[in-house]
């Protein structure tokens, strides 16, 4: 099975538990937990190939990144529980714009190729850049159209698009960049022949909490 074909697959897949998810609140908890689970482990393993026999570095990264997955979390609970009108169809919006980013990255980026974008992530091209907006605003946008009834966000809708892209973007890059420093290739072997549950959702860890500020501050 290509590459292509596994985000596509994974992707499909996540956005189908999420919808779900969304009308049942025991299956929202445990993905929460499950994702917390994993990532915080995940987290750790990079963390000990990093700093080797360092403990109290690798203690203070862990805490760090423990408190931030508490706050992801917290944050998708307070939105679908807040005072905000058809939260979940936004939720969900704005999960499609960190998918289809990452989705187009990988299809310009294969199928264009070109100059490299970054050191810190070598199979990152200035065409899967510009391929990660062109996804984004393409399914983004026609989502919204279709559920703009449901969505209501008190921004430029093609601002708000790319800004989370472009988050979303540098998510992925931080990740990356753990990786890199690391020496390793994935973050774990959760999803078999795919890699970690932090491979796949590092640019919706950093986009997903700055779009859900970025709702209430403007509400």
């Amino acid at each position: 099975m290509s590459e292509l074909n596994k985000r596509i697959i994974t992707s499909f897949l996540l956005l189908i538990l999420v919808f779900f998810s969304f009308n049942n609140s025991i299956v929202l908890y445990t993905l929460i937990l499950f994702l917390n689970f994993y990532v915080i482990d995940e987290f750790f393993k990079l963390f000990k190939k990093i700093y080797r026999n360092k403990n109290i570095f690798i203690f203070i990264a862990l805490i760090i990144s423990t408190f931030y997955m508490v706050y992801f979390s917290l944050s998708i609970i307070y939105f679908l529980n807040g005072p905000f009108e058809n939260n979940k169809s936004i939720l969900f919006f704005i999960l499609l714009i960190c998918i289809s980013t990452d989705v187009g990255g990988f299809v310009f980026g294969k199928t264009i190729g070109g100059k490299k974008l970054t050191s810190i992530s070598p199979n990152k091209t200035i065409s899967g850049l510009i391929g990660s907006f062109v996804f984004a605003l393409v399914f983004g946008y026609l989502f919204f159209n279709i559920q703009n009834n449901l969505i209501t966000i008190n921004l430029n809708i093609f601002l708000f698009i790319i800004l989370i892209s472009f988050v979303s973007q540098v998510g992925d890059l931080c990740i990356s960049y753990l990786k890199r420093i690391a020496k390793l290739k994935d973050t774990g072997s959760v999803l078999p022949g795919h890699g970690g549950i932090l491979d796949r959702i590092d640019g919706i860890l950093l986009a997903l909490p700055l779009s859900i500020i970025l709702i209430i501050i403007t509400s």
